[in-house]
């Protein structure tokens, strides 16, 4: 196997590069500075020793805990239930929320061997036993598994009546039309209406 034939192979495994894309890429990366690709492979050959889980939220820092753990000005009766941690990264670029995290570090799937003992939940358990939280919003993905996560959230917290739980609303994006959206979306929208 050449170098280039190498470099696409490798390219091709990262999520969202099939063939076409990694070979343009290898071809864009033959042709570009050589310095910008010794910064790319130093950046790529240290990132896991630079970057890991936040030993309170489980989100991605360079310290420990992270900047949003240890910052005071944080909401601390908010905890927003999140999969995984570029998630944490999305709800904060919306500037809605001003809260805590926590992050699963996936969803129940039992179709791929993911049940409750490999994801986070009596880290949650803990951190809810021990904090002061008022609302545990519920942020997992609008999907079979972000559904069966939140249920499963829902079940073992079913004891904890002083805290309120609630989930993201899902439906019709802003901007989108009703000709576009799937059934799926359609129902859910129809069955979360809000008094208008």
């Amino acid at each position: 196997m050449t170098a280039l034939e190498n470099l696409i192979q490798t390219l091709s495994r990262l999520p969202g590069i099939g063939p076409k894309s990694a070979s343009r890429l290898a071809y864009h990366l033959i042709k570009t500075d050589p310095f910008y690709n010794r910064t790319l492979a130093e950046s790529i050959a240290t990132i896991q020793e630079k970057i890991f889980p936040c030993s309170v939220c489980g989100s991605f820092t360079e310290t420990d805990p992270c900047p949003i753990c240890s910052d005071a000005g944080r909401d601390r009766t908010q905890l927003c239930v999140v999969e995984q941690p570029q998630d944490v990264v999305t709800l904060q670029s919306s500037g809605a929320y001003n809260g805590l995290y926590h992050v699963l570090g996936g969803a129940i799937s039992p179709l791929d061997g993911i049940g409750p003992e490999h994801l986070s939940f009596s880290a949650l358990l803990k951190r809810i036993e021990t904090g002061a939280f008022q609302e545990l919003i519920i942020a997992t993905n609008p999907t079979e598994e972000g559904d069966t996560t939140a249920l499963y959230i829902r079940h073992i917290l079913k004891d904890w009546s002083e805290l309120s739980i609630t989930r993201l609303a899902s439906g019709l994006p802003i901007g989108g039309d009703l000709e576009y959206a799937d059934r799926i979306t359609l129902a859910r929208s129809l069955r979360q209406r809000v008094r208008f």
